[in-house]
């Protein structure tokens, strides 16, 4: 990534935010986000907007059958069907906040960001920030292929201590795991590649075999995961698995550990406690997202093109 100072160099005004926007939605020339047709027609008095006058007739967002080339076609802008529609926001102030995330390791909270973009005295609100940001976390969604090489598969959860919590939220002394009244998370990482993570609502034997069937590849080289009975069978589904037992100290056998994934976990846990403080279970999976794709951009100087590529 950019120093702040040649980033803001590069989009000075809303026209070069919006131009690098539209070669990273349409490389090959635009295209129309209702019937997918490339024979569209700029329109010469609005600069980034076109007209669609195609025939195909879509489904819309109501399940209603629309066709483009009816009223005079269907216009539409570079922002059109992205988190960047109907804001009254400018697109430089977009690309700001969205520098900040990305640069920043462990994160940085809304309110931060407010004081940092907008200042305590410009009058907005703090909600304008917090809205902006998980906007952006949604763009920050999978899209990783399939993991292979040595992948390591783990689970953790996310959460207060029970000591902190308020009498009336405290959960049975000692409880672990979902008892504890934490929110689970589960990941997978390919050792010096990509992470594959997401908040679930349980950490069942079916979740936990889900989630590698569709995260890592039957071509990994292997598969190591902790002694958790959920991963007994994935031998049987075409991976070759290893364990170590954390229950018995065993925490390295060779190549066959997992503490990559730990690591990411402990970045995780870090950046929540540090920036944010406090994640709800609604939210976590919009925070998970943050600190994977950050994750897995952390050596790629196109990582803010990428996030265009997926608003």
């Amino acid at each position: 990534m950019k120093t702040l100072k040649a980033f803001e160099a590069d989009f000075p005004n809303e026209d070069a935010c919006k131009k690098l926007l539209a070669e990273c939605r349409w490389p090959d020339g635009p295209v129309c986000p209702r019937c997918a047709n490339t024979k569209v027609y700029a329109l010469k008095s609005k600069p980034h907007h076109w007209v669609c006058k195609s025939g195909i007739t879509t489904t819309d967002t109501e399940g209603k059958q629309v066709t483009c080339a009816k009223n005079g076609g269907y216009r539409f802008s570079v922002i059109t069907k992205t988190i960047f529609q109907d804001t009254k926001i400018p697109l430089d102030i977009w690309f700001r906040v969205a520098y900040l995330m990305l640069t920043s390791k462990k994160g940085i909270s809304a309110l931060q960001i407010h004081r940092t973009i907008f200042g305590e005295d410009s009058g907005s609100d703090y909600r304008t920030s917090w809205f902006m940001c998980h906007r952006l976390r949604c763009a920050m969604r999978g899209g990783i292929e399939q993991l292979k090489g040595i992948v390591e598969v783990d689970e953790t959860y996310v959460g207060g201590k029970n000591v902190n919590r308020h009498w009336d939220k405290k959960t049975p002394w000692k409880a672990g795991g979902e008892a504890s009244g934490k929110i689970p998370v589960i990941g997978a990482i390919s050792r010096k590649g990509n992470v594959i993570a997401k908040a679930v609502g349980d950490m069942g034997f079916t979740t936990l075999q889900d989630f590698v069937a569709e995260a890592v590849s039957t071509r990994a080289k292997m598969v190591v995961t902790d002694e958790h009975s959920g991963y007994r069978h994935l031998r049987g589904h075409g991976f070759f698995h290893k364990t170590v037992n954390h229950s018995h100290h065993q925490y390295v056998t060779g190549s066959v550990h997992t503490q990559t994934i730990e690591s990411f976990w402990s970045l995780l846990k870090r950046g929540i406690m540090g920036s944010y403080h406090h994640v709800t279970r609604e939210y976590l999976p919009l925070y998970v997202n943050e600190f994977a794709f950050r994750y897995n951009g952390r050596n790629d100087p196109d990582m803010f093109r990428k996030l265009l590529q997926t608003v």
